[in-house]
């Protein structure tokens, strides 16, 4: 069956989000734009929806971000270098070729915790001139190469070129057995040019563990500002921050900061309030960012999560796991040096049907997939408005108050609530208990709200705050039946301006 035919006959299938063909997909990989091509890499398992299995690369391509088609599967852990996974990595484009760097997990029989001892991280390069086809597998680097303090998990290549030179940062965990505060998350900073190889030029951590762990880093600048990208894994869970097993942000770093400057240990000072999330919602984790032929900085993250108590139960029951985010332009807000996310703007092609949405009354999304926009929003006239006859969803129920619901032909889905929080304001996302799947609410802290753009793609949503100062991404799941009726948006408080979307062109 054609692809697309196969995505919009399943009832959970997101028509402009990327999902696998079949089976697991989790970090997206390798992203980059080479001879006229977006190329969107990914974490795969094909045999096994439950994840269950050695993780291969996959491979979408494709003129448009929204027009990829699937490649097929073009990393396979077939060799002694990554028998036990083809793990997270990243591309380099060059004049002539694209180079993949990415870790080869190994991890020995016996018994060894494969934390400290019995696992092999090797970092491995293969390259192709066309971009589909790839050669012979170089090892660059394994556990001898990398220094001593570090653990056995070192991995999650990302690099980049600049000043004639090729620079790479890599996830790590620092050995701390011997303190009094255990293991610390780090990353790896590596460079090398024509004339010499691979050489270590420190580490950047905290002074203090901030996690035990950080996977999947990411070095970028925008406007002139230096971002440093990382997943602690270990940081404890709060009510209004962290909220996810795992977490996912960056740090603006200061701008007398040199990435390879080469010192043993560069640390970040108060990480905690350095760190920001990319995404206050449940599914999100692993994003990687790349730039294009105009120069847009693109982010795209997996809408998943590891060790997760909720979970993606109606889709693995169709063959399939998991999503990506939608691609992101990143922007700089000209007022705190934040980054701003927004969907690109291709993604507005979609739109079709075009009406408006009113407060309390009902609008029908006729194809389960829609783009929401509230703009020149009042926070403090959300919150004191009176109350009114309308669905509990509406209602102040001693959460907040309802300015937004989804609902299907039987239950509400979704919902977004205000309420007020010390000197700012709380949003909060809340799904029903069976559509949640085990998801119950996040909650992100803002200082106001200004407008609203929310996107519903039959399984996922995203939401957009403030031109995209604060994100939360969630997957959703109404009953098989109610999955393939119009979904029902209610306002409280707001208009809204509303398009129905189009499937995106994907195919094989």
């Amino acid at each position: 069956m054609h692809l697309t035919e196969k995505r919009l006959s399943d009832p959970y299938r997101p028509g402009f989000h990327l999902t696998p063909p079949r089976g697991w997909m989790n970090d997206p990989n390798g992203l980059c734009f080479f001879q006229g091509e977006y190329h969107v890499f990914f974490q795969y398992t094909p045999e096994s929806a439950s994840g269950a299995g050695k993780r291969c690369w996959g491979h979408y391509a494709g003129k448009d971000l929204f027009g990829l088609s699937f490649r097929g599967t073009v990393l396979f852990p077939d060799s002694e270098k990554d028998r036990n996974g083809a793990f997270s990595g990243s591309a380099l484009v060059t004049d002539e070729e694209l180079l993949l760097y990415y870790t080869g997990n190994v991890e020995w029989e016996g018994d060894y915790d494969h934390t400290y001892a019995g696992r092999e991280a090797n970092t491995i390069l293969v390259s192709s001139e066309d971009g589909e086809h790839f050669g012979q597998k170089l090892l660059l680097m394994s556990n001898k190469d990398y220094p001593a303090e570090y653990t056995c998990h070192v991995r999650d290549p990302k690099v980049w070129q600049t000043d004639g030179k090729i620079r790479m940062v890599q996830g790590g965990r620092l050995d701390g057995r011997n303190t009094p505060d255990g293991d610390k998350g780090a990353v790896l900073v590596l460079e090398k040019s024509e004339e010499s190889p691979w050489r270590t030029v420190g580490s950047i951590t905290t002074k203090q563990p901030f996690g035990y762990m950080w996977e999947c880093p990411d070095y970028f600048e925008i406007g002139g500002q230096k971002y440093l990208s990382c997943c602690p894994q270990g940081l404890p869970s709060e009510n209004d921050r962290w909220q996810n097993v795992y977490q996912s942000g960056y740090f603006r770093l200061p701008e007398t900061f040199a990435i390879a400057k080469p010192e043993r240990f560069r640390t970040i000072d108060d990480p905690e309030v350095r760190f920001n999330e990319w995404d206050m919602g449940f599914d999100f984790y692993a994003p990687q960012t790349f730039t294009d032929a105009v120069g847009r900085r693109i982010l795209i993250g997996w809408a998943g999560g590891g060790d997760a108590d909720y979970d993606n139960a109606p889709t693995v029951a169709h063959g399939w796991q998991h999503a990506l985010t939608l691609p992101r332009e990143l922007t700089l807000s000209e007022t705190d040096g934040r980054i701003r996310q927004q969907p690109v703007a291709e993604l507005n092609a979609l739109r079709t049907d075009y009406r408006k949405a009113t407060e309390y009354s009902e609008t029908l999304l006729t194809t389960g997939m829609a783009d929401i926009y509230a703009g020149g929003l009042s926070v403090e006239t959300l919150l004191s408005r009176e109350k009114k006859e309308d669905p509990a969803e509406n209602e102040n129920d001693g959460e907040g108050v309802g300015i937004l619901s989804v609902r299907s032909a039987s239950e509400v889905l979704f919902r977004l609530l205000l309420s007020r929080s010390g000197q700012g304001f709380r949003l909060t996302l809340t799904l029903s208990p069976q559509a949640g799947c085990g998801r119950k609410r996040r909650n992100a802290l803002l200082n106001d709200i200004r407008d609203l753009r929310i996107l519903i793609d039959r399984s996922i949503v995203e939401i957009y705050v403030n031109e995209g100062e604060t994100v939360m991404t969630s997957r959703f799941y109404p009953s098989e039946d109610d999955a393939v009726k119009p979904y029902r948006l209610q306002l409280g408080g707001i208009c809204a301006g509303v398009w129905d979307m189009k499937a995106a062109a994907w195919s094989r």
